[in-house]
């Protein structure tokens, strides 16, 4: 019995870079707009999780996320449940934009975005253009 797991773990172990690669879907660069609508902390993790997803089955894809409304939250340096995974994404090339619009009526500046976010004039302007220009499009949550 004992050879015999043994033999089990040996296989696993063996197996597991295979493993490991099983997750990647393609290493093609895909243009993916994510936008993010609310702001709540399970949402916050959750969006973050989504795109750790994505980067781990395509990791060459361009990711640009927008939030605006109930979202801004997620990018502000003070309010942030999740600053460290933006600033992970960030990192690996994710960007995050804010929308000005949202921005003003939260009485909000460019200082008050964790360090590396940009703005948009407007996110849904933005999610137009991106569309446009044949960004897949993806809205966090359920």
């Amino acid at each position: 019995m004992i050879s015999f797991v043994r033999f089990i773990l040996l296989v696993l172990f063996l197996s597991s870079p295979f493993l490991l690669k099983a997750q990647v879907v393609d290493q093609e660069v895909h243009r993916v707009v994510f936008q993010i609508t609310k702001g709540e902390a399970a949402d916050q993790e959750q969006a973050v999780g989504q795109l750790n997803n994505i980067l781990k089955a395509l990791p060459n894809a361009e990711i640009e996320v927008i939030c605006h409304g109930k979202a801004l939250p997620l990018l502000l340096e003070a309010e942030s449940q999740v600053k460290d995974g933006i600033v992970d994404l960030l990192t690996r090339g994710v960007v995050f934009a804010a929308c000005e619009n949202t921005m003003r009526r939260a009485k909000a500046s460019k200082e008050d975005l964790i360090s590396g976010v940009i703005t948009v004039p407007s996110a849904l302007a933005e999610i137009i253009l991106k569309q446009e220009q044949g960004w897949a499009y993806i809205k966090a949550g359920n």
